[in-house]
């Protein structure tokens, strides 16, 4: 196994993407296979400090009991390894989505194959944000700031007809800028300007100002002058930037 490939088996192990048969493998692994649990333990580690973005909230009398109920019916020592090296929850009352889009491989790989911040970013922003709109995007997209791949925005788009910009992250703005929003398509002859966006709003976008979203479309923030670009093309340096997975 390689560096690259037992790194993406313990990221899809952490974030839950493994199926149950494949999973309870691994589970079995980690026992006598050092650097993979090394692997595992960076993930966690790199994941659990994103739980300070869900608000805390007392969980129902009743969760414990079903929990220790549910536990108590799959007890094995497959399920002991996997309990162990679960993700640490500080919120057991916020449930991850059950969509078929959350539980894609290819999506979690899309991500992480353009920085871990992407994947985490966005597993944070989907268990912290319950404000998100219901129906499953057909897009994601997060952005991270170049210089230390922070995240700092997620965007969606799907059936709701419109594009979602949604701010992770405290962004400030000098003085006489502005931060504007460019998206451009691999055969695209030039960026497109989106607009103006006001640091910690969101701002959505009807899709119909836009060419059909396509995989690994690229957007990204740029610092301009406060009334945008003069030349509407990014002329100043980039603040976020990231490219659009396909989950549906």
């Amino acid at each position: 196994m390689t560096p690259q490939s037992r790194d993406e088996l313990a990221g899809d192990y952490v974030l839950g993407t493994l199926s149950a048969a494949r999973r309870s493998e691994v589970a079995q692994q980690l026992a006598g296979d050092a650097a993979l649990r090394a692997a595992v333990q960076r993930w966690h580690e790199q994941l659990l400090p994103l739980a300070a973005l869900a608000e805390p909230v007392e969980p129902s009398p009743r969760l414990w009991p079903r929990i220790q109920a549910s536990l108590d019916q799959t007890a094995s020592p497959a399920a002991a390894i996997t309990a162990e090296h679960a993700v640490p929850q500080r919120n057991a009352s916020r449930v991850m989505p059950s969509s078929g889009w959350w539980n894609s491989v290819k999506l979690w790989r899309g991500l992480a194959g353009g920085g871990f911040a992407a994947a985490a970013a966005l597993a944070a922003v989907l268990v912290a944000s319950p404000g998100l709109p219901a129906a499953a995007p057909q897009y994601l997209v997060v952005l991270v700031a170049p210089q230390d791949k922070a995240a700092g925005w997620v965007i969606q788009a799907g059936s709701q007809k419109q594009l979602s910009l949604i701010p992770l992250a405290r962004v400030d703005v000098p003085a006489g800028k502005s931060l504007q929003f460019w998206t451009k398509g691999d055969n695209w002859q030039e960026p497109v300007s989106l607009g103006l966006v006001k640091p910690g709003q969101k701002t959505e976008i009807p899709l119909n100002r836009l060419p059909p979203l396509q995989p690994d479309q690229l957007f990204e923030l740029t610092l301009e002058p406060a009334n945008g670009s003069p030349s509407n093309r990014p002329t100043g340096p980039i603040q976020f930037i990231g490219r659009a997975v396909k989950v549906m």
